[in-house]
Protein backbone atom coordinates (compact mmCIF):
# COMPACT_ATOMS: atom_id res chain seq x y z
CA UNK A 1 0.00 0.00 0.00
CA UNK A 2 1.44 3.87 -0.94
CA UNK A 3 2.42 5.51 2.38
CA UNK A 4 0.13 8.63 3.19
CA UNK A 5 2.20 11.64 2.26
CA UNK A 6 2.78 14.73 4.83
CA UNK A 7 4.31 18.19 3.98
CA UNK A 8 6.07 19.66 6.52
CA UNK A 9 6.52 23.50 6.12
CA UNK A 10 9.84 24.14 8.74
CA UNK A 11 13.04 26.49 8.58
CA UNK A 12 15.22 25.00 10.98
CA UNK A 13 16.87 22.01 9.39
CA UNK A 14 20.60 20.05 9.35
CA UNK A 15 22.77 21.95 8.72
CA UNK A 16 21.12 24.37 11.22
CA UNK A 17 21.86 23.36 15.06
CA UNK A 18 20.42 24.36 18.37
CA UNK A 19 16.86 23.23 20.04
CA UNK A 20 14.74 24.79 16.88
CA UNK A 21 15.82 21.77 14.62
CA UNK A 22 15.59 18.57 16.64
CA UNK A 23 11.64 18.02 16.78
CA UNK A 24 10.84 17.86 13.19
CA UNK A 25 14.44 16.12 12.29
CA UNK A 26 12.91 13.46 15.18
CA UNK A 27 9.59 13.32 13.71
CA UNK A 28 10.65 12.87 10.63
CA UNK A 29 12.92 9.72 11.34
CA UNK A 30 9.93 7.65 12.85
CA UNK A 31 7.39 8.74 10.58
CA UNK A 32 8.05 6.27 7.79
CA UNK A 33 7.84 3.49 10.64
CA UNK A 34 4.30 3.84 10.26
CA UNK A 35 3.18 3.95 6.87
CA UNK A 36 3.99 7.86 6.60
CA UNK A 37 6.22 9.30 3.96
CA UNK A 38 7.67 12.89 4.62
CA UNK A 39 8.26 15.90 2.63
CA UNK A 40 9.85 18.28 4.39
CA UNK A 41 9.88 22.36 2.99
CA UNK A 42 13.08 24.16 4.04
CA UNK A 43 14.94 27.75 2.56
CA UNK A 44 17.43 26.96 0.09
CA UNK A 45 19.91 29.69 1.44
CA UNK A 46 18.83 30.27 5.13
CA UNK A 47 20.56 32.44 7.87
CA UNK A 48 21.13 30.11 10.55
CA UNK A 49 22.39 31.64 13.68
CA UNK A 50 24.00 28.52 14.67
CA UNK A 51 24.99 25.28 12.78
CA UNK A 52 25.64 21.69 13.63
CA UNK A 53 27.24 19.88 10.49
CA UNK A 54 27.01 16.29 12.44
CA UNK A 55 23.31 16.85 11.96
CA UNK A 56 23.32 16.47 8.18
CA UNK A 57 23.91 12.83 9.07
CA UNK A 58 20.76 12.21 11.46
CA UNK A 59 18.14 13.13 8.28
CA UNK A 60 16.40 10.25 7.24
CA UNK A 61 17.24 8.46 4.25
CA UNK A 62 13.39 8.19 3.46
CA UNK A 63 12.67 11.76 3.42
CA UNK A 64 12.01 14.19 0.40
CA UNK A 65 13.70 17.06 0.71
CA UNK A 66 11.96 20.40 -0.85
CA UNK A 67 14.12 23.56 -0.95
CA UNK A 68 13.13 27.26 -2.24
CA UNK A 69 15.20 30.72 -1.89
CA UNK A 70 14.46 32.80 1.00
CA UNK A 71 15.30 36.59 1.48
CA UNK A 72 15.76 37.25 5.19
CA UNK A 73 16.42 40.99 6.08
CA UNK A 74 19.28 39.23 8.50
CA UNK A 75 21.52 39.17 5.42
CA UNK A 76 21.30 43.12 4.84
CA UNK A 77 21.77 43.91 8.59
CA UNK A 78 25.04 41.58 9.12
CA UNK A 79 26.82 44.71 6.91
CA UNK A 80 26.44 46.91 9.92
CA UNK A 81 27.32 43.79 12.26
CA UNK A 82 27.27 40.80 12.07
CA UNK A 83 27.15 39.75 15.63
CA UNK A 84 24.32 41.68 16.70
CA UNK A 85 22.46 39.82 14.19
CA UNK A 86 23.53 36.52 15.01
CA UNK A 87 22.75 37.22 18.44
CA UNK A 88 19.26 38.96 18.12
CA UNK A 89 18.44 36.23 15.30
CA UNK A 90 19.26 33.50 18.04
CA UNK A 91 16.95 35.28 20.66
CA UNK A 92 20.16 36.59 23.17
CA UNK A 93 18.85 40.16 23.26
CA UNK A 94 21.03 41.99 25.74
CA UNK A 95 19.58 43.48 28.81
CA UNK A 96 17.42 46.94 28.09
CA UNK A 97 20.18 49.11 30.32
CA UNK A 98 22.63 47.69 28.28
CA UNK A 99 21.08 47.95 24.24
CA UNK A 100 23.44 50.31 22.28
CA UNK A 101 21.73 52.31 19.91
CA UNK A 102 22.26 49.77 17.12
CA UNK A 103 21.01 47.28 19.64
CA UNK A 104 17.80 49.53 19.60
CA UNK A 105 17.39 50.36 16.38
CA UNK A 106 17.80 46.59 15.11
CA UNK A 107 15.51 45.68 17.69
CA UNK A 108 13.12 48.62 16.14
CA UNK A 109 13.09 47.17 12.77
CA UNK A 110 12.47 43.65 13.87
CA UNK A 111 9.68 44.25 15.82
CA UNK A 112 7.49 46.69 13.39
CA UNK A 113 8.91 45.97 9.69
CA UNK A 114 8.55 42.40 9.63
CA UNK A 115 5.51 41.00 11.53
CA UNK A 116 5.58 38.38 12.62
CA UNK A 117 8.85 37.84 12.04
CA UNK A 118 11.94 38.50 9.50
CA UNK A 119 10.90 35.36 7.38
CA UNK A 120 7.97 36.82 6.16
CA UNK A 121 9.40 37.28 2.58
CA UNK A 122 9.58 33.85 2.63
CA UNK A 123 5.24 33.22 2.52
CA UNK A 124 4.30 34.56 -1.00
CA UNK A 125 6.80 32.40 -3.05
CA UNK A 126 6.46 29.41 -0.71
CA UNK A 127 2.65 29.32 -1.30
CA UNK A 128 3.47 29.87 -5.00
CA UNK A 129 5.66 27.22 -4.84
CA UNK A 130 3.79 24.68 -2.77
CA UNK A 131 0.25 25.31 -4.62
CA UNK A 132 1.63 23.79 -7.60
CA UNK A 133 3.33 20.98 -5.83
CA UNK A 134 0.53 20.21 -3.44
CA UNK A 135 -1.81 19.74 -6.20
CA UNK A 136 0.84 17.86 -8.58
CA UNK A 137 1.46 15.41 -5.60
CA UNK A 138 -1.95 14.55 -4.30
CA UNK A 139 -1.16 15.75 -1.02
CA UNK A 140 -3.82 15.83 1.73
CA UNK A 141 -1.97 16.90 5.10
CA UNK A 142 0.19 20.23 5.58
CA UNK A 143 2.27 20.83 9.04
CA UNK A 144 3.90 24.05 9.55
CA UNK A 145 6.96 24.30 12.47
CA UNK A 146 6.84 27.85 14.36
CA UNK A 147 8.61 29.87 15.49
CA UNK A 148 9.22 31.28 12.81
CA UNK A 149 5.59 32.10 12.96
CA UNK A 150 5.73 33.48 9.51
CA UNK A 151 5.36 29.64 8.30
CA UNK A 152 1.50 29.04 9.89
CA UNK A 153 1.22 31.81 7.43
CA UNK A 154 2.58 29.77 4.58
CA UNK A 155 0.13 27.35 5.95
CA UNK A 156 -3.10 29.78 6.44
CA UNK A 157 -3.04 30.61 2.87
CA UNK A 158 -2.78 26.95 1.33
CA UNK A 159 -5.67 26.21 3.50
CA UNK A 160 -7.73 28.78 1.81
CA UNK A 161 -6.29 27.71 -1.70
CA UNK A 162 -6.42 24.10 -1.37
CA UNK A 163 -8.91 21.37 -0.09
CA UNK A 164 -5.86 20.35 2.39
CA UNK A 165 -5.85 19.31 6.26
CA UNK A 166 -3.65 21.77 7.93
CA UNK A 167 -1.80 20.95 11.20
CA UNK A 168 -0.06 23.77 13.10
CA UNK A 169 2.72 23.07 15.42
CA UNK A 170 3.94 25.49 18.16
CA UNK A 171 6.85 24.64 19.39
CA UNK A 172 6.68 28.10 21.81
CA UNK A 173 3.64 30.56 21.97
CA UNK A 174 3.65 33.73 19.72
CA UNK A 175 2.38 36.65 21.23
CA UNK A 176 3.25 35.64 25.09
CA UNK A 177 7.08 34.00 23.88
CA UNK A 178 9.29 36.13 26.33
CA UNK A 179 11.06 38.05 24.17
CA UNK A 180 8.28 39.62 22.40
CA UNK A 181 8.25 42.29 25.06
CA UNK A 182 11.86 43.24 24.31
CA UNK A 183 11.11 43.50 20.56
CA UNK A 184 10.04 47.07 21.28
CA UNK A 185 6.83 46.86 19.03
CA UNK A 186 4.90 49.87 18.83
CA UNK A 187 0.46 49.54 19.06
CA UNK A 188 0.01 48.63 15.58
CA UNK A 189 2.97 45.94 15.61
CA UNK A 190 1.41 44.49 18.21
CA UNK A 191 -2.02 44.87 17.42
CA UNK A 192 -0.90 42.73 14.03
CA UNK A 193 0.27 39.90 16.12
CA UNK A 194 -2.60 39.14 17.94
CA UNK A 195 -4.43 40.06 14.78
CA UNK A 196 -2.46 37.30 12.81
CA UNK A 197 -1.85 34.83 15.79
CA UNK A 198 -5.69 34.60 15.98
CA UNK A 199 -6.63 33.92 12.48
CA UNK A 200 -4.22 31.02 11.95
CA UNK A 201 -5.11 29.67 15.01
CA UNK A 202 -8.96 29.49 14.25
CA UNK A 203 -8.12 28.57 10.78
CA UNK A 204 -6.23 25.35 11.08
CA UNK A 205 -7.55 21.92 11.38
CA UNK A 206 -5.75 20.88 14.33
CA UNK A 207 -3.07 22.85 16.57
CA UNK A 208 0.07 21.01 17.96
CA UNK A 209 1.45 23.01 21.52
CA UNK A 210 4.16 21.53 23.69
CA UNK A 211 2.67 22.42 26.92
CA UNK A 212 -0.37 22.34 28.85
CA UNK A 213 0.13 26.47 29.76
CA UNK A 214 0.35 27.06 25.69
CA UNK A 215 -2.94 24.82 25.63
CA UNK A 216 -4.81 26.67 28.27
CA UNK A 217 -3.62 29.89 26.73
CA UNK A 218 -4.47 29.43 23.13
CA UNK A 219 -7.99 27.99 24.39
CA UNK A 220 -9.05 31.09 25.28
CA UNK A 221 -8.63 32.28 21.72
CA UNK A 222 -9.74 29.14 19.52
CA UNK A 223 -12.05 26.41 19.36
CA UNK A 224 -10.57 24.63 17.29
CA UNK A 225 -8.78 21.21 18.42
CA UNK A 226 -5.55 21.18 20.44
CA UNK A 227 -3.17 18.71 21.50
CA UNK A 228 -0.14 18.84 23.24
CA UNK A 229 2.96 16.38 21.80
CA UNK A 230 5.99 17.52 23.91
CA UNK A 231 9.78 17.40 22.67
CA UNK A 232 11.11 14.18 23.73
CA UNK A 233 14.95 11.75 23.89
CA UNK A 234 16.09 10.05 21.21
CA UNK A 235 18.95 6.92 21.59
CA UNK A 236 21.81 8.29 20.70
CA UNK A 237 25.00 6.76 20.15
CA UNK A 238 27.58 7.78 22.65
CA UNK A 239 30.05 6.03 24.26
CA UNK A 240 30.08 5.44 28.14
CA UNK A 241 30.99 8.49 29.41
CA UNK A 242 33.71 9.01 32.27
CA UNK A 243 32.27 10.89 34.92
CA UNK A 244 34.02 14.77 35.45
CA UNK A 245 36.25 14.53 38.04
CA UNK A 246 35.18 18.25 39.09
CA UNK A 247 31.86 18.87 41.04
CA UNK A 248 30.47 20.20 37.52
CA UNK A 249 27.34 22.11 37.15
CA UNK A 250 26.73 22.51 33.32
CA UNK A 251 24.17 24.48 32.05
CA UNK A 252 23.63 22.93 28.28
CA UNK A 253 22.28 25.42 25.45
CA UNK A 254 21.09 29.19 24.94
CA UNK A 255 22.21 31.28 28.47
CA UNK A 256 19.93 34.12 27.32
CA UNK A 257 20.34 37.90 29.64
CA UNK A 258 16.98 37.29 31.82
CA UNK A 259 17.53 33.74 32.26
CA UNK A 260 20.68 35.43 34.77
CA UNK A 261 20.18 33.08 37.96
CA UNK A 262 21.42 35.45 40.68
CA UNK A 263 20.23 32.94 43.47
CA UNK A 264 22.23 30.17 42.25
CA UNK A 265 25.11 32.31 42.05
CA UNK A 266 25.00 33.61 45.66
CA UNK A 267 24.39 29.99 47.10
CA UNK A 268 27.66 29.11 45.43
CA UNK A 269 29.42 31.66 46.98
CA UNK A 270 28.23 30.79 50.27
CA UNK A 271 29.06 27.38 49.70
CA UNK A 272 32.45 28.04 48.84
CA UNK A 273 32.73 30.28 51.89
CA UNK A 274 30.99 27.56 54.30
CA UNK A 275 32.43 24.08 53.23
CA UNK A 276 36.57 24.27 53.19
CA UNK A 277 36.66 21.86 50.13
CA UNK A 278 34.36 23.42 47.92
CA UNK A 279 36.91 25.54 45.92
CA UNK A 280 38.76 22.39 45.10
CA UNK A 281 36.06 20.67 43.64
CA UNK A 282 33.12 23.07 42.09
CA UNK A 283 32.89 23.74 38.30
CA UNK A 284 30.65 25.75 36.43
CA UNK A 285 30.66 24.33 32.92
CA UNK A 286 28.62 26.44 30.50
CA UNK A 287 27.92 24.96 27.16
CA UNK A 288 26.15 26.85 24.14
CA UNK A 289 25.62 30.65 23.42
CA UNK A 290 25.88 32.75 26.66
CA UNK A 291 24.87 36.32 26.72
CA UNK A 292 27.17 39.08 27.99
CA UNK A 293 25.04 39.89 31.15
CA UNK A 294 25.45 36.10 32.39
CA UNK A 295 29.22 36.18 31.69
CA UNK A 296 29.60 39.62 34.16
CA UNK A 297 27.40 38.20 36.50
CA UNK A 298 29.79 34.85 37.21
CA UNK A 299 32.90 37.57 37.30
CA UNK A 300 30.94 40.11 39.91
CA UNK A 301 30.40 36.94 42.00
CA UNK A 302 33.84 36.22 41.88
CA UNK A 303 33.03 32.98 40.08
CA UNK A 304 35.35 33.52 37.52
CA UNK A 305 38.22 30.63 38.94
CA UNK A 306 35.62 28.20 38.84
CA UNK A 307 33.87 28.72 35.20
CA UNK A 308 34.91 26.71 31.89
CA UNK A 309 33.20 28.32 28.87
CA UNK A 310 32.99 25.76 26.04
CA UNK A 311 30.73 28.20 24.02
CA UNK A 312 28.74 26.15 21.45
CA UNK A 313 29.52 22.24 20.64
CA UNK A 314 28.11 19.77 18.28
CA UNK A 315 24.67 17.70 19.46
CA UNK A 316 26.77 14.67 19.90
CA UNK A 317 29.33 16.54 22.47
CA UNK A 318 26.33 17.89 23.98
CA UNK A 319 24.88 14.61 24.94
CA UNK A 320 28.11 13.50 26.34
CA UNK A 321 28.49 16.60 28.30
CA UNK A 322 25.21 15.81 29.87
CA UNK A 323 26.32 12.15 30.78
CA UNK A 324 29.42 13.26 32.31
CA UNK A 325 28.79 16.42 34.06
CA UNK A 326 27.68 15.80 37.85
CA UNK A 327 24.76 17.91 37.89
CA UNK A 328 22.58 19.16 35.00
CA UNK A 329 21.32 22.60 35.30
CA UNK A 330 17.74 23.96 33.38
CA UNK A 331 17.11 27.84 34.09
CA UNK A 332 14.46 29.57 32.79
CA UNK A 333 13.19 33.31 32.89
CA UNK A 334 11.72 33.95 35.81
CA UNK A 335 7.83 35.03 34.50
CA UNK A 336 4.61 34.48 34.18
CA UNK A 337 5.06 34.60 30.01
CA UNK A 338 7.69 31.76 30.62
CA UNK A 339 6.05 29.18 32.71
CA UNK A 340 4.82 27.08 29.23
CA UNK A 341 8.23 26.94 28.26
CA UNK A 342 9.44 23.23 28.29
CA UNK A 343 13.30 23.32 26.77
CA UNK A 344 13.81 21.01 24.67
CA UNK A 345 16.80 19.85 26.38
CA UNK A 346 15.00 18.45 29.43
CA UNK A 347 14.09 15.50 27.89
CA UNK A 348 17.48 14.57 26.84
CA UNK A 349 18.72 15.50 30.41
CA UNK A 350 16.41 12.96 31.89
CA UNK A 351 17.62 9.99 30.27
CA UNK A 352 21.60 11.46 31.10
CA UNK A 353 21.50 9.41 34.88
CA UNK A 354 22.54 13.10 35.91
CA UNK A 355 20.26 14.74 38.67
CA UNK A 356 19.16 18.59 37.50
CA UNK A 357 18.49 21.14 39.51
CA UNK A 358 15.87 23.33 37.68
CA UNK A 359 14.97 27.41 38.27
CA UNK A 360 12.11 28.46 36.82
CA UNK A 361 9.18 30.74 37.45
CA UNK A 362 6.62 29.58 40.04
CA UNK A 363 3.37 27.34 38.11
CA UNK A 364 6.42 25.88 35.33
CA UNK A 365 4.93 23.19 33.50
CA UNK A 366 8.56 21.72 33.05
CA UNK A 367 8.70 21.29 37.28
CA UNK A 368 6.10 18.66 36.98
CA UNK A 369 7.88 16.83 34.74
CA UNK A 370 11.21 16.69 36.62
CA UNK A 371 9.09 15.51 40.15
CA UNK A 372 6.86 13.41 38.20
CA UNK A 373 9.97 10.92 36.64
CA UNK A 374 12.34 11.63 39.92
CA UNK A 375 15.02 13.36 37.35
CA UNK A 376 15.35 16.37 39.56
CA UNK A 377 14.56 19.13 42.20
CA UNK A 378 13.14 22.86 41.07
CA UNK A 379 13.27 25.57 42.74
CA UNK A 380 11.26 28.52 42.15
CA UNK A 381 13.50 32.59 41.99
CA UNK A 382 12.67 32.47 45.93
CA UNK A 383 13.78 29.63 47.31
CA UNK A 384 17.93 30.27 47.32
CA UNK A 385 17.85 28.60 50.91
CA UNK A 386 16.21 24.97 49.48
CA UNK A 387 18.48 25.64 46.06
CA UNK A 388 21.85 26.04 48.74
CA UNK A 389 20.52 22.95 50.63
CA UNK A 390 20.10 20.67 47.89
CA UNK A 391 23.75 21.90 46.07
CA UNK A 392 24.97 20.73 49.69
CA UNK A 393 24.00 17.85 49.84
CA UNK A 394 24.62 16.94 46.19
CA UNK A 395 28.20 17.71 46.65
CA UNK A 396 28.27 15.13 49.63
CA UNK A 397 26.68 12.37 47.23
CA UNK A 398 29.57 13.11 45.26
CA UNK A 399 32.27 13.34 47.63
CA UNK A 400 30.71 9.53 48.07
CA UNK A 401 30.77 8.38 44.47
CA UNK A 402 26.69 8.39 44.96
CA UNK A 403 25.30 11.37 43.19
CA UNK A 404 23.29 9.93 40.48
CA UNK A 405 19.28 10.07 39.07
CA UNK A 406 16.78 6.91 39.15
CA UNK A 407 14.14 8.38 36.63
CA UNK A 408 11.04 6.52 36.32
CA UNK A 409 8.49 6.94 33.50
CA UNK A 410 10.85 7.77 30.67
CA UNK A 411 9.33 6.01 27.79
CA UNK A 412 6.41 8.19 26.98
CA UNK A 413 9.04 11.28 26.20
CA UNK A 414 11.10 8.70 23.58
CA UNK A 415 10.80 10.47 19.95
CA UNK A 416 9.20 7.17 18.60
CA UNK A 417 6.56 7.32 21.09
CA UNK A 418 5.93 11.09 20.47
CA UNK A 419 6.03 10.26 16.70
CA UNK A 420 3.02 7.58 17.64
CA UNK A 421 0.79 10.57 19.18
CA UNK A 422 1.22 12.75 16.21
CA UNK A 423 0.73 9.83 13.80
CA UNK A 424 -2.28 9.38 15.76
CA UNK A 425 -3.26 13.18 15.00
CA UNK A 426 -2.51 12.88 11.33
CA UNK A 427 -4.80 10.23 10.95
CA UNK A 428 -7.73 11.27 12.39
Amino acid sequence: MESKKILIITYYWPPAGGPGVQRWLKFVKYLPDFGIQPIVYIPENPTYPIIDENLVKEVSDNAIILKHKIFEPYQLASFFSKNKTKKISSGIIPNQKKQSFLDKLFLLIRGNLFIPDARVFWVKPSVRFLEKYIVENNIDTIVTSGPPHSLHLIGLELKQKLSVKWIADFRDPWTTIGYHKSLRLSNYASKKHKFLEHKVLNTADTIIVTSKTTKTEFEAITSRPIAVITNGYDNENVEKQVLDSKFSLAHIGSFLSERNPSILWESLVELLSEIPDFKKHLEIKLIGAVSQEVLEAVAEFGLNPYLNNLGYVSHGEAIAHQKKSQVLLLIEINSKETRSIIPGKLFEYMVSNRPIIAIGPNGSDFAEIITNTNTGVFFDYSEKEKLKKVIGEFYNQYLNGKLQSNGVGLQKYSRKSLTKELVELLNK
